[in-house]
C-alpha cells in the first residue's frame, strides 16, 4: 500500500492563489467609479472600515499589533505663536 499526501504550498504560493480569484476592473482615465461610499453604507460601516487601517498605520513603528504611545509618535507639538524652528 502507497501512501501520499498533499502536497505543501509555501506560504508565497498561497497568497499567489489567493491573488489569482481577485477581481479585476479596467477603467479608461478619467471613468473610474465614485469612491464615496456614504450612499451606499452608514458612517458606522464605513468607520468600521478603516479602523484595522487605523490600528495598522499607529502599529508601524513598533513592529507589533498594539498601537504605539502617544508619546513615541513621531510629531512635533508646535503653539499658536511659537516660532517656527527646523
Amino acid at each position: 500500500m502507497t501512501v501520499t499526501s498533499a502536497p505543501v504550498r509555501s506560504p508565497e504560493e498561497e497568497r499567489r492563489q489567493t491573488r489569482g480569484a481577485w477581481p479585476i476592473r479596467r477603467f479608461r482615465l478619467g471613468d473610474e467609479p465614485n469612491e464615496d461610499l456614504s450612499e451606499t453604507t452608514t458612517a458606522d460601516e464605513r468607520i468600521a472600515m478603516m479602523w484595522p487601517l487605523a490600528l495598522d498605520a499607529f502599529s508601524l513603528g513598533r513592529g507589533t499589533g498594539e498601537p504605539s504611545p502617544r508619546a513615541n509618535w513621531p510629531v512635533k507639538v508646535r503653539r499658536l505663536g511659537d516660532p517656527e524652528v527646523d
